[in-house]
């Protein structure tokens, strides 16, 4: 049975300690001077050397030569702490994991005032100290402070930081750190000389990259490809397939196609590595470690005299040209996305979606907004490549002229130089491709109720046109696309203006940089007025298009903001008042028929309900209401002097102190110089009183 080699390689001397020599130079000047505390902590990570450097300072202050920073190797204390000694009765080792509890520790101390056998001092070796009890460390505090004079302590541990500060404080700490790849592949050659077992250089960095640092680890790994070497020894397809790692040639095929923007080479090299097996997120590791290098040959073109990249001559003549295909730019890009791509990774249900994606990224800079996207493009640019952007909806020529329009960034098209666009020709007012022009502005005026109509102003005729609805000018093609992306800038900015605008609001033209939203309530339309919440839709508007706007708010399709103002009546002198009709106890007569009216639009102050008028019948409520304006539509139009009053004329006012006695069933007590009630109404609109409403 053959020895690991991490053990049949462990150092003996603080010499033989690779890549430690902040540690062992002190430790053997300390020896040399004979200045030795009674108490050290070495830690740092994991098979970088911390236990078997406490071994090596055991033997050097046991050694019968010493104490020695070269111990003689032939002493009984020297060959029973050699690497392959069987261990001496004064040096003792405890695992901390299993001896780390208070019972433990007191057992140590009343063993530790026993003197040695036959060494010159007692040492105890607390490997993984970190697990020793709180309570444990405190029954040793004592010790560890005033030991013996033929006691001594080394603690050993990865986690410094959970040894309690009064132990901490009385040790001299010595931080390992990880060997220096460069170290750690000579140390491989090194060993494999020494087994006489042939290798290839190539495969030397895949062991020292899965090592990641740790002597022992690495050492692990050449074992266990020794194991599996045939005649050949070790080889680089040997080293990838058992390591897991990714072929550099898969990896130089990516980088090839990814400076051609091969889309196909990609995903099918993807696929490749799905259906052979492999780990996604292991494959994106290693082409973002080969981003890397890649990087660094694009920035430091003599990164390999430099010592920043420890590759082979033809795998660096290589590297440089892919770094020369790509660009700094570019590559650092291509990095940033593989680096956070990794991120996501964790724990992703589709790591092989994110992992396509990641390279779609790195396939379209244009998709990016960001600084690094933009010089990617400009890179591209510069090596005669063509960039490639998100496709946009590009109109054809009115004239159907084939030729594509250009269109910017804001969404307006503009023309070539050399085309003319003809303007738009002129539609009817029904036209429903008149409708889409306007920036979705609907004719609504049939389903709708009409517009209110004061009694007494003239009516429109057939022959006065009708009122245009408001159409978007040329620039608001911009604005409508983007509206979208507005309402979620709008969103982050302030929720409340958001929430007006997105529930209430539509943006019906555009004129220059003035924005018009239409509201359907007059209530939300004036909380967005009376806010000052334009300035924030403009600034949201500014954020997402560039520039300066300004935003205003009307009614409905088109009325201005505020509330309509009315212009003063002009009193007239009013004729005489005929006499108040008495109401009838008789049965209810039939409506009185008047003339068919005109076809034209009817008018009504507001859209009644059929549930209104309490009276029963024919003539209470909405048929009543209907039948007295189509009474009134027969009718000329009259006078200015007949219009609506400015105010209701005034009663009979009371004595103070005296209640108004006008009997409210009936006007006939009335003053005869005033009219009022239904008398009022029947003068006003020349209709006939056809029942009263008994509110008795």
């Amino acid at each position: 049975m053959s020895l690991a080699l991490y053990r049949k390689y462990r150092p003996g001397t603080f010499a033989e300690v690779k890549g430690q020599e902040h540690v062992t130079e002190p430790l053997r000047q300390a020896l040399s001077t004979g200045r030795i505390n009674h108490a050290y902590l070495f830690s740092g990570p994991r098979g970088c050397g911390k236990t078997s450097s406490a071994r090596i300072l055991a033997r050097s202050l046991n050694c019968e030569k010493g104490p020695t920073p070269d111990p003689c190797g032939e002493c009984d204390s020297c060959v029973a702490l050699a690497p392959t000694g069987a261990g001496h009765l004064d040096v003792i080792e405890i695992d901390a994991a299993s001896h780390g509890g208070v019972d433990d520790a007191r057992d140590l101390r009343e063993r530790a005032f026993f003197a040695p056998v036959s060494a010159r001092f007692k040492i105890y070796i607390i490997d993984e100290a970190h697990m020793v009890t709180r309570e444990g460390f405190n029954a040793l505090l004592k010790l560890v402070e005033e030991p013996p004079p033929h006691l001594k302590f080394v603690f050993a541990t990865t986690e410094p930081e959970k040894v309690i500060g009064t132990i901490k404080s009385r040790t001299h700490h010595y931080p390992f750190r990880l060997m220096p790849p460069g170290t750690l592949r000579g140390l491989l050659e090194e060993i494999l000389r020494s087994e006489s077992v042939p290798y290839e250089a190539a495969a030397l960095p895949l062991v020292v990259r899965a090592g990641a640092g740790s002597a022992r680890d690495s050492l692990s790994i050449l074992d266990q490809l020794l194991a599996g070497a045939d005649e050949a020894g070790i080889t680089y397809a040997r080293a990838v397939s058992l390591l897991g790692y990714t072929d550099g040639d898969l990896l130089d095929e990516m980088i090839a196609a990814f400076a051609a923007r091969d889309g196909g080479r990609v995903f099918g090299a993807v696929h490749r590595v799905i259906e052979g097996g492999h780990d996604p997120r292991r494959f994106a590791m290693d082409l973002l470690e080969r981003f890397r290098d890649l990087v660094v040959l694009a920035n430091v073109p003599d990164a390999a005299g430099s010592g920043l990249l420890d590759r082979p001559g033809d795998e660096l003549e290589r590297l440089t040209g892919q770094a020369a295909s790509m660009g700094p730019a570019e590559l650092t890009r291509a990095a940033e996305v593989f680096n956070a791509g990794l991120t996501e990774m964790r724990g992703a249900t589709s790591p092989r979606l994110l992992l396509e994606l990641m390279c779609a990224r790195v396939l379209l800079p244009g998709a990016g907004q960001g600084e690094s996207a933009l010089l990617a493009r400009l890179e591209r640019l510069e090596r005669g490549g063509v960039v490639a952007a998100a496709p946009r909806a590009v109109p054809s020529s009115p004239a159907g002229d084939p030729e594509v329009l250009a269109q910017p960034q804001g969404g307006a098209v503009v023309p070539p130089q050399d085309v003319a666009v003809p303007p738009p020709p002129a539609r009817a007012a029904g036209d429903p491709s008149r409708r889409a022009d306007s920036g979705g502005v609907e004719e609504r005026a049939a389903e709708e109720w009409p517009a209110a109509v004061r009694a007494g102003a003239p009516r429109p005729t057939e022959e006065a046109p009708a009122p245009a609805p408001v159409r978007a000018p040329a620039g608001g093609g911009a604005v409508q696309q983007a509206w979208p992306q507005i309402l979620e800038m709008l969103k982050r900015r302030s929720p409340a203006v958001w929430a007006n605008v997105n529930t209430n609001a539509r943006v019906v033209g555009v004129e220059g940089d003035l924005v018009t939203l239409a509201y359907t309530q007059v209530g939300a339309q004036r909380y967005f007025v009376n806010g000052g919440k334009d300035s924030v839709v403009a600034s949201a508007i500014g954020e997402v298009l560039g520039g300066n706007w300004r935003v205003e708010a009307v009614l409905g399709n088109g009325g201005t903001a505020g509330p309509p103002a009315s212009a003063p009546a002009v009193r007239q002198p009013r004729p005489a008042p005929s006499p108040q009709p008495q109401r009838a106890p008789a049965p209810e007569p039939a409506p009185v028929r008047t003339q068919a009216p005109p076809p034209v639009d009817e008018s009504w102050p507001d859209a009644p309900s059929d549930d209104e008028g309490p009276g029963p019948g024919p003539g209470s409520g909405f048929a009543a209401a209907r039948s007295a304006a189509q009474a009134a539509q027969s009718r000329p139009p009259k006078s200015a002097a007949h219009g609506w009053p400015d105010a209701v004329p005034g009663r009979s006012t009371a004595p103070s102190g005296e209640a108004d006695e006008v009997d409210p069933d009936n006007d006939a007590d009335a003053d005869t110089d005033e009219l009022t009630g239904m008398a009022l109404v029947q003068r006003e609109l020349g209709g006939t009183v056809i029942n009263e409403i008994d509110h008795s």
